[in-house]
C-alpha cells in the first residue's frame, strides 16, 4: 500500500486558526483540509442547526409538487409513495408516507421487487396503482430517467412527482414535478442530497404549506441520517447538518425499528459509522433476500413489540445474506485463482446460480484480494445480471459505457454500477471490458493508496484532542475519518492474533517508551512478526473508542504497518 501524505495547506492559516480556536496545529490542519478556515466557519461546522438548511422552495418544481399533493388530499385521491429497495429508497418511502399519513388517510407504499421488477419505476408498479385507483405516484430515489414509464402512467390517468438525486438525461420525464438538484435548471444551492434527503425537503415544504410547526419534521431526521451514511454521499454542507441532527434524534428518541436493532449494541452514543455497520446492512438485507417492503414496515411501526418481531425476521435475512456472501466469495476466488490470466487489469466472473442479491457485496470482497475493477455476474431469468465495483480513482461506469454495445441496459456511477446482457454476449463483453480497462487504468492506481491527513505523535493524543476530534463527526466523503501517521513505535510485548479466523491483531503500542495505547488491526495478522521483539515500525491509523464491559478506552485502528524508516 502506498502512503500519500496530504501536504499542509497555508501554514500561516493553520497557526491563525489554532490561536483563534485554542486547539493544536494538527486539528487546525484537519479543519482547513475540510474547508474550515476561520472562527465562524468552525462554529457552523461544529454546531450544525436547522437554521443552516436551505429553504425547500428554492428547489425547482417544489411548489408544483406541494400544490399537487394538497390537491390530491382535497380531491380524496389515493397517493402511492414509491421507492427503490435499498436503504436510501426504503427510508425515503417510510419518511414521506409516514409524514403524509399524519394528515391524510389515502396513502399507500410500494417497493419494487428486486428480482421480478428490478431497480426504479416499473410498469408493474404503475399497473398496481391503476388497479387500485391511485391518481398520484410520488417516486423517491428513482424516476428521473423513467420517461417511457411516466408516459405510460399518464395514459392511465396517473400523475407523477419525482424526487431523485441521480443525474438527469437530456430530456426529463413528463411529470407534474421533477425534484432533483442536479437538474441543469435547478438553482438549489446544495446538489448532493440523497433520495431520502430530497424526500425530507418535500415534507418540509408540505409542512410549511399546511402551516404546521417546524418541529413536525424533526422525528424524520433519523431516516435521513441513515440514508446519507448508506448512500455514501458527501458529508459536507447540508448533508452534514442533516446527518448531525439525525444522529441526535437517534440518540435521544430512536424510532422502534432502530431501537430493535440497536438495543443490544453496547455503546452510549450511536455514530454514523455504527449505523452503516448495524442498521443499514439489515435494511438492505430485507430487499436482497426477501422484499424491501419489510424494511419500510419496520421503519414505520410505532409498536416496540412488533418492531422486535420484524427486526428478528430481518436479522435472519441478514444472517442468510452473510452466509451467501461468504460462500459465493469463496467460489469466485477459486474461479479467479483457476484463471490463467492472472495479469488481467480487471476481474470479471460468472456463475449462473449465484444469488443476485449479494453479487455487489461479493464484487467489493474480491477487490480486497484482487485490487482491480471487478464485475460479478449471475443468471437472472433469460439474461445475465452483473454488479460492478471499482478501485479508488477509476471510473467503472465510464468503462461499462464504453462497452455498452454488448449490453441490454446499465446504470450507476463512478464506483458502482449494475448491468444486464444476453448470455451469448458475456464473452464479448468480458473481452471488451478487459481491453478498455487495460488501456485506461493508470498504473499508479493498481496499488492501493492511503491518504494521510497529518503526522501525529502519541504524546499529542490528549483527552482534549480526542474530544475535538469526535466533534468533527459525522464522517464520510468530503469529511473522512482523519488518518494519521506515527513513526518509530513498537509493541509492548502483548501483540497477538485474534478473531474466529485468526486474521486480526491486537496489542499495545508505545513511542519512545512514553504513552502506551491499545490497538487493533483488522486483517493484518501477517504483520505480527514486524511487531515482535520491540521492533520499531511506522503505522497509519485512525483513532477510535473501544467499549468493553461498561468501560471506554481509546484505541488505534491500524490501517497499515511498515518497518521503521528512521
Amino acid at each position: 500500500m502506498n502512503w500519500i501524505e496530504i501536504p499542509p495547506r497555508a501554514p500561516e492559516k493553520i497557526k491563525a486558526l489554532s490561536e483563534s480556536l485554542g486547539i493544536s496545529n494538527v486539528l487546525s490542519r484537519l479543519l482547513i483540509q475540510r474547508g474550515v478556515s476561520d472562527f465562524n466557519a468552525a462554529k457552523t461546522f461544529f454546531r450544525p442547526k436547522m437554521s443552516q438548511l436551505h429553504p425547500p422552495n428554492l428547489m425547482k418544481d417544489m411548489e408544483l409538487a406541494v400544490a399537487r399533493i394538497i390537491l390530491a388530499m382535497e380531491r380524496e385521491e389515493a397517493i402511492l409513495v414509491y421507492g427503490d429497495y435499498d436503504v436510501d429508497g426504503t427510508t425515503a418511502v417510510a419518511l414521506v408516507a409516514d409524514f403524509l399519513q399524519q394528515y391524510y388517510h389515502k396513502v399507500a407504499t410500494y417497493i419494487p421487487d428486486r428480482y421480478s421488477e428490478g431497480y426504479g419505476v416499473s410498469y408493474q408498479g404503475i399497473d398496481f396503482a391503476s388497479e387500485n385507483d391511485i391518481g398520484l405516484i410520488i417516486a423517491l430515489d428513482c424516476g428521473v430517467k423513467a420517461i417511457d414509464k411516466v408516459a405510460y402512467a399518464k395514459e392511465k390517468g396517473i400523475d407523477f412527482i419525482i424526487c431523485d438525486h441521480h443525474t438527469p438525461g437530456a430530456i426529463l420525464p413528463d411529470a407534474v414535478a421533477v425534484l432533483d438538484p442536479k437538474r441543469s435548471d435547478c438553482n438549489y444551492p446544495y446538489k448532493e442530497l440523497c433520495g431520502c434527503g430530497i424526500g425530507f425537503k418535500l415534507i418540509q415544504a408540505i409542512s410549511m404549506a399546511l402551516e404546521a410547526p417546524e418541529e413536525v419534521v424533526y422525528p424524520y431526521l433519523d431516516l435521513v441520517a441513515t440514508a446519507i451514511g448508506a448512500d455514501i454521499v458527501p458529508l459536507n454542507g447540508e448533508n452534514r447538518t442533516l446527518a448531525y441532527l439525525g444522529l441526535a434524534q437517534i440518540n435521544s428518541h430512536p424510532r422502534p425499528g432502530f431501537k430493535a436493532f440497536l438495543e443490544t449494541f453496547n455503546k452510549p452514543v450511536v455514530t454514523l459509522t455504527d449505523l452503516n455497520f448495524t442498521v443499514s446492512p439489515r435494511i438492505n438485507a430485507a430487499g436482497r433476500m426477501v422484499h424491501g417492503a419489510h424494511a419500510v414496515a419496520l421503519l414505520q411501526t410505532k409498536d416496540m413489540a412488533q418492531a422486535k418481531q420484524m427486526a428478528a425476521a430481518i436479522e435472519d435475512n441478514n444472517t442468510e445474506r452473510r452466509s451467501l456472501d461468504q460462500h459465493i466469495t469463496e467460489n469466485a476466488l477459486k474461479q479467479i485463482d483457476g484463471d490463467l490470466e492472472t495479469t488481467n487489469a480487471s476481474t470479471v466472473v460468472y456463475q449462473p446460480d449465484w444469488h443476485k442479491g449479494v453479487i455487489g457485496i461479493v464484487a467489493s470482497r474480491l477487490i480486497e484480494t484482487h485490487y482491480r475493477p471487478t464485475l460479478v455476474f449471475t443468471k437472472s431469468g433469460y439474461v445475465l445480471a452483473g454488479s460492478a465495483r471499482s478501485i479508488k480513482g477509476y471510473d467503472v461506469y465510464k468503462a461499462i459505457e464504453a462497452c455498452s454495445e454488448h449490453l441490454i441496459q446499465f446504470g450507476g456511477h463512478m464506483y458502482a454500477a449494475g448491468l444486464t446482457l444476453a448470455p451469448e454476449k458475456y464473452e464479448d463483453f468480458k473481452n471488451a471490458f478487459e481491453s478498455y480497462v487495460s488501456s485506461t487504468l493508470d498504473p499508479d492506481l493498481k496499488i492501493p493508496q492511503i491518504s494521510i491527513d497529518s503526522p501525529l505523535s502519541f504524546s499529542e493524543i490528549s483527552p482534549k484532542f480526542i474530544r475535538i476530534l469526535k466533534q468533527m463527526a459525522p464522517f464520510g466523503p468530503e469529511n473522512p475519518i482523519p488518518v494519521f501517521k506515527a513513526t518509530g513505535v513498537y509493541d509492548t510485548g502483548y501483540a497477538k492474533v485474534i478473531g474466529a479466523d485468526q486474521t486480526h491483531l491486537k496489542g499495545t503500542l508505545t513511542q519512545d517508551g512514553g504513552v502506551k495505547i491499545n490497538f487493533v488491526a483488522f486483517k493484518k495478522a501477517d504483520a505480527l512478526a514486524l511487531l515482535t521483539h520491540q521492533k520499531k515500525v511506522d503505522i497509519v491509523f485512525n483513532i477510535s473508542e473501544n467499549f468493553w464491559q461498561g468501560q471506554t478506552t481509546i484505541q488505534l485502528q491500524l490501517l497499515d504497518i511498515k518497518p521503521h524508516q528512521g
